[in-house]
């Protein structure tokens, strides 16, 4: 049996990830910002053969809080096995040219306050000397283009550390996942005009997420042929990239 925690336990990939998890009897720890979301997520699992060691309530950007949520995790579930850090949003580009307090909130959730929670799981996990670490980043990272570029440099910034943390907690024993989704149907991207070519349903990115956490990789586009756009998209020269609109 499994013991993992679920930090942005009410994403539509972490919920699917989960299920995915529960099937095979894990028991979770649970965290998300929205209470009475958090129960009802946590009673589909127990459902579908899951055992719950507890839900627990925190906005990450309560950088105060997450020592509090960590001990309460250790005390319930005992020693990790897996641990998948989802919680994000999507911030509107424009609110964020426009105001500068949106675009440090949004950067804050989306890098600074992620990076702050990864730190004290690496601790722990190190402390261990084995676990698995899951961290859904994006391939929106990969390069700053104009439409998006607040959350590109926020998605940037957390896959560069954990590159970093995966080089550190591997000589502990500890696996770091770092998981780049593309266009995925969720509550998040609803009403965005998206290629419906390639939009996936969060189940099959979770697949993905699940089987890749079981091989120990590294790093994953998902589903895979983002690999290619990004590659392509990465290697536009500078002085034509800024003339498109992607």
């Amino acid at each position: 049996m499994k013991n993992i925690l679920i930090v942005g336990a009410t994403s539509a990939i972490a919920i699917a990830c989960a299920r995915q998890w529960a099937t095979q009897g894990a028991r979770f720890f649970l965290v998300a910002r929205n209470g009475e979301r958090l129960k009802q997520v946590a009673n589909d699992l127990t459902a579908r053969g899951a055992q719950l060691a507890a839900c627990h309530q925190l906005d990450i950007d309560s950088l105060e809080l997450h020592t509090g949520m960590l001990e309460r995790c250790a005390n319930e579930l005992g020693a990790l096995d897996i641990v998948l850090v989802a919680p994000g949003t999507l911030p509107d580009q424009g609110a964020c040219q426009a105001d500068p307090s949106v675009a440090v909130r949004e950067f804050n959730t989306n890098a600074v306050s992620v990076i702050a929670l990864l730190t004290p799981i690496a601790n722990l996990l190190e402390a261990q000397k084995r676990g698995a670490l899951a961290v859904i980043s994006s391939v929106a990272g990969d390069r700053g283009r104009p439409s998006n570029y607040l959350y590109s440099s926020a998605k940037a910034a957390l896959s560069t550390f954990c590159e970093g943390l995966n080089a550190r907690l591997f000589k502990a024993g500890v696996h770091v996942l770092t998981i780049k989704p593309g266009f995925v149907a969720t509550p998040m991207t609803a009403g965005l005009p998206l290629p419906k070519p390639l939009v996936a349903t969060a189940d099959r990115v979770a697949a993905d997420i699940v089987r890749s956490v079981e091989k120990r990789r590294n790093v994953i586009y998902t589903p895979w042929f983002w690999l290619g756009i990004m590659g392509i998209i990465k290697a536009i020269p500078g002085f034509l990239f800024k003339r498109v609109s992607l």
